[in-house]
């Protein structure tokens, strides 16, 4: 994946705004203002394209040059992006597992809802985790295998987490939670994606338990 050095025409204009030095010891918030300005065009023009070091460097205020000592190419502020997006959504479904209550049953709901709610408030930012819009391979600049392999896997916990409460309590009939777990979030990530590039299509309201039900193995009761 090669940096242009230029900004997607789908990316709207923006004035660059003067940014103050940052105090001796605080390199930290540059290196998250960074992240903040790509997320931001993400979320602006739904295109990786428009995330240059050019495009970034402009939305904080700094040189590009600047983005070195914290990136070494585009590659690797993508990467930046997608990893704070996940521990974001495995904070939040943490969350919501918390706020269920003891019922196993709550619970598996409870992160079935909050991930297809998560996947609506920040569609582009969602798709840019799973490949909708941006499909990163190793040796894609900085990028390596390992850190690509573990994207997402602490989120994918907090389901299996929550079948596995599930098969102790009778909740459900899985025989094999990993494996359960796994169609799930496919049926889950199906739906959300869909709802994301389809939003004028007429969803059923109870679509999400059409799906929850039946690959959960969730039992009657």
């Amino acid at each position: 994946m090669k940096d242009t050095g230029s900004v997607a025409q789908a990316a709207p204009a923006k004035q660059v705004r003067a940014r103050a030095r940052n105090p001796r010891g605080e390199g930290g918030r540059l290196r998250e203002e960074i992240i903040d300005a790509a997320a931001e065009l993400l979320d602006e023009t739904g295109d990786q394209h428009a995330v240059t070091l050019r495009s970034v460097a402009r939305r904080v205020g700094i040189a590009t040059p600047s983005i070195y000592p914290h990136f070494p190419d585009q590659p690797a502020i993508m990467l930046a992006v997608v990893r704070r997006e996940f521990a974001a959504l495995e904070r939040t479904l943490s969350a919501a597992v918390e706020r269920a209550g003891d019922s196993p049953r709550r619970r598996l709901l409870a992160v079935c809802e909050t991930y297809l709610d998560f996947a609506g408030r920040h569609p582009q930012r969602y798709r840019t985790m799973f490949g909708g819009l941006w499909t990163p391979a190793p040796g894609d600049g900085s990028l390596t295998e390992t850190d690509l392999v573990m994207l997402g896997a602490d989120s994918m916990l907090v389901l299996v987490d929550v079948l596995t409460e599930c098969v102790a309590a009778g909740a459900i009939t899985s025989t094999d939670v990993s494996a359960d777990a796994t169609a799930l979030w496919v049926g889950l990530h199906g739906l959300a994606h869909q709802r994301v590039v389809s939003p004028s299509f007429p969803w059923p309201e109870d679509i999400p338990e059409r799906v929850i039900i039946p690959l959960a193995h969730l039992t009657t009761i």
